[in-house]
């Protein structure tokens, strides 16, 4: 049963933008700790950045930090993830992920319990 729903990729350019977005319909999004993912062509899903419940705490990848934002607007019930000077290294697949299983810290795709359709990201060079 799919709890979201992402939307906002597409086909950019070197140094462009994108916003992608994450509506959910799970009952505990409020409550919940929620991150993103990437599976780019080719290899295994790949941790992107985590955000708390409450919006107050955050964490990147190395490869994104300083360059990719994750929100959250718990009245809307949607996770974001503002993409600012895209690189053609960041071509994939995004997905948000809900249910970060117990005592585990959500950086790897086997901490989580479900996960969104996927977005489409491509950087042409």
């Amino acid at each position: 049963q799919v709890h979201a729903v992402e939307s906002g990729g597409g086909l950019v350019q070197t140094g462009d933008s994108l916003r992608l977005s994450c509506p959910s319909s799970a009952r505990t999004f409020t409550s919940s700790t929620m991150a993103w993912f990437r599976q780019g062509p080719g290899k295994e899903r790949e941790f992107v950045a985590i955000i708390s419940w409450d919006g107050g705490t955050t964490y990147y990848a190395d490869s994104v930090r300083g360059r990719f934002t994750i929100s959250r607007d718990n009245d809307k019930n949607t996770l974001y993830l503002q993409m600012d000077t895209l690189e053609p290294e960041d071509t994939a697949t995004y997905y948000c992920a809900l249910g970060r299983l117990p005592n585990r810290n959500g950086t790897k795709s086997a901490d989580w319990r479900s996960w969104g359709q996927g977005t489409q990201v491509t950087v042409s060079a």
